[in-house]
């Protein structure tokens, strides 16, 4: 017997929340468990018990129906059902049936044993006091934190940040001879010296808004405009602290002592300019290249800056802007090559991106989505130049890594590189008649942004479009039902959800599953209300609140594609770290158990949001 509970006990300790229980308590919640043996087809819960109970598959797989016989979810081995935790509580609680798919062992406690333990151990009481929503909200606030914490900054000395000596200024000097100094020496800020001991500090801003503004004559002492009191950094502190201190008190740069001695003085782009491969580094080196070989060479860093974020712990939304920006500085350079060969457009013109570019979510090489939006002045043979281009700029980005849509949505495709009159009949056509192929058009075109060139071109045809899909509630009917199409699949882990066949066999398509229905949900929003973001965060903010879905829903459904786009870039990353190409299969077996149950809570927000919408069209 003493085997058998052992083998128990470990079972219920591999389980969140249960694994945080100290083993007494853990031995104590074992001794408490009924063990109940449900042939296929019957109901939980099993015959004779009333009372509310947490039930714990040990083996076997139930699904959670609706009183109309809809299925809202499916559980497997490893998996709770509370479906009946709060029996008395909620009045309604048969409205929900729990059938067994399979012959199953099933292991149930009291909630009065678990509501003891819990006034003991808050991890195990907030668990059960929360819904599926509220976890994956609590999960995304410790990712959040954690992302700040494991940053560089927290690791590293601000020793390895400021700049020596620190330019200085005696304090008898004229606010004039200050300014002259400070241009003289390139310097935006001066610490201010009195009898050889710092007094003060002056920055440029000091000089605009303390003296000129106020008509404070130039020949005043530059003591009469300083900030007294500076506040300064030791030289033992991390570099985040001085991030902090700047933060907090709104100041760009932060004098550093050593033993109370002035040594330096570090500023926010010092900070900023530290990661090596960040962002802004790599646009500005890409902006300097000369040749499609040394934008190919760039290239390869793109990876590495996914790989280095991931590490960090950064946002799938920090990522994925990083990354949308530097294959926009790529894009950008590679036009302004091609009109250095080809000489300037006939016409003003705009290069639009499309797709995760444009919605400023997209991962380390991608496929091109790209467009040209033309001015209506163009004559038919200034198409040579804009041809010219597209292929010039599409075949270098698919140098640099960015493969060719498969669809054909690339700007060397003429249908795609048009006047603006014509772009204007393409949208209205699509929003009039909603026929399969103008669905799967809107999808993509709905989400463009200007990358280079006249950006009035695509915002007066956006304008447009807003206002006709404001006044289209059949066009939105039937993006809604083209949308609706992806469903994610509650219960993933269970093979009959799973990819059964080809090299992605037993793995889950994070994308097409579970990140896609959300963005399509934002997008119907957007459109539904005359909103002009394309960023798909952005969007889902804006809409909060409209009739179109609730702040609450709004954030939930901000924690669920959040949730979905960490685990998205960290599964890429530890495939680009091998050197294996990046996708968006996950295997179940690559995540925790605990985010696997936050993976479903996420998809139990998704699906609560598309029968939302299915319901109202």
């Amino acid at each position: 017997m003493d085997t058998e509970l052992s083998e128990i006990s470990a079972f219920i300790q591999s389980i969140p929340p249960f694994d945080s229980l100290p083993k007494q308590v853990l031995a104590h919640l074992v001794r408490e468990l009924n063990i109940n043996y449900v042939r296929k087809g019957d109901f939980l819960p099993p015959k004779g018990i009333n009372e509310p109970r947490l039930y714990i598959l040990r083996k076997g797989a139930v699904s959670c129906l609706s009183s109309n016989g809809e299925l809202i979810n499916r559980l497997g081995e490893s998996d709770l059902c509370d479906a009946f935790y709060h029996a008395e509580k909620n009045t309604n609680v048969d409205a929900q049936q729990v059938q067994t798919d399979e012959d199953c062992l099933i292991y149930s406690v009291n909630v009065e044993v678990l509501t003891a333990i819990g006034e003991r151990f808050p991890s195990i009481s907030d668990f059960f006091s929360q819904n599926s929503a509220q976890r994956l909200k609590t999960q995304m606030t410790k990712v959040n934190e954690e992302a700040i914490l494991s940053s560089t900054l927290m690791n590293t000395s601000v020793s390895n940040f400021y700049h020596s000596p620190v330019a200085s200024i005696c304090a008898s000097k004229s606010i004039q001879e200050t300014a002259i100094q400070m241009n003289e020496q390139g310097y935006s800020c001066l610490v201010v010296v009195k009898d050889g001991i710092p007094a003060g500090i002056v920055t440029d801003k000091d000089i605009r808004r303390r003296c000129v503004a106020k008509g404070l004559a130039i020949s005043e002492p530059i003591s009469a405009i300083m900030t007294e009191n500076m506040s300064t950094i030791d030289i033992k502190n991390n570099a985040y602290d001085a991030l902090m201190t700047m933060t907090a008190k709104h100041i760009h740069h932060l004098p550093v002592t050593k033993q109370g001695n002035l040594v330096g003085m570090v500023t926010v782009t010092d900070l900023i300019n530290n990661e090596g491969h960040n962002a802004i580094n790599l646009s500005s080196i890409i902006h300097k290249a000369n040749s499609i070989d040394e934008l190919k060479q760039i290239s390869l860093l793109l990876p590495k800056l996914q790989i280095r974020l991931a590490k960090l712990g950064s946002s799938a939304d920090h990522v994925g802007k990083s990354v949308s920006a530097i294959t926009m500085a790529f894009t950008k350079r590679l036009i302004e090559m091609a009109e250095s060969k080809y000489g300037s457009a006939p016409v003003p013109y705009a290069w639009l991106a499309a797709g995760s570019q444009a919605r400023q979510e997209q991962l380390a090489h991608s496929d091109q989505d790209n467009a040209i939006i033309i001015c209506n002045s163009m004559k038919p043979y200034d198409d040579a130049w804009f041809e010219q281009l597209a292929h010039f700029v599409c075949d270098g980005l698919a140098e640099c890594g960015f493969i060719y849509c498969p669809g054909d949505i690339m700007a060397t495709n003429p249908k795609w590189r048009q006047p603006q009159q014509v772009w204007h009949k393409y949208f209205s056509a699509w929003v009039d008649t909603p026929s399969p192929k103008a669905l799967l058009n809107s999808s993509v075109f709905f989400d463009l942004e200007t990358i280079y060139g006249d950006t009035s071109l695509l915002r007066s045809v956006r304008k447009q479009l807003l206002t006709k899909t404001q006044k289209n509630t059949l066009f939105i009917a039937h993006l809604s039902k083209n949308a609706l199409a992806l469903r994610p699949p509650l219960g993933f882990f269970r093979d009959f959800v799973l990819k059964q066949s080809g090299k992605h066999r037993a793995t889950l398509d994070l994308k097409h599953n579970g990140i896609a229905p959300v963005v399509d949900l934002a997008r119907i929003y957007a459109l539904a209300e005359g909103i002009s973001a394309v960023n798909t965060i952005e969007r889902i903010q804006q809409a909060a609140g409209t009739p179109s879905l609730t702040k609450a829903s709004a954030e939930n459904l901000i924690d669920a594609y959040e949730f979905l786009g960490m685990l998205r870039v960290a599964h890429q990353a530890k495939a680009l770290a091998k050197g294996e190409s990046a996708d968006n299969y996950l295997s179940p077996k690559e995540i925790s158990k605990l985010e696997r149950q936050h993976l479903k809570d996420a998809f139990k927000v998704i699906k609560t949001l598309q029968d939302a919408r299915q319901s109202n069209y």
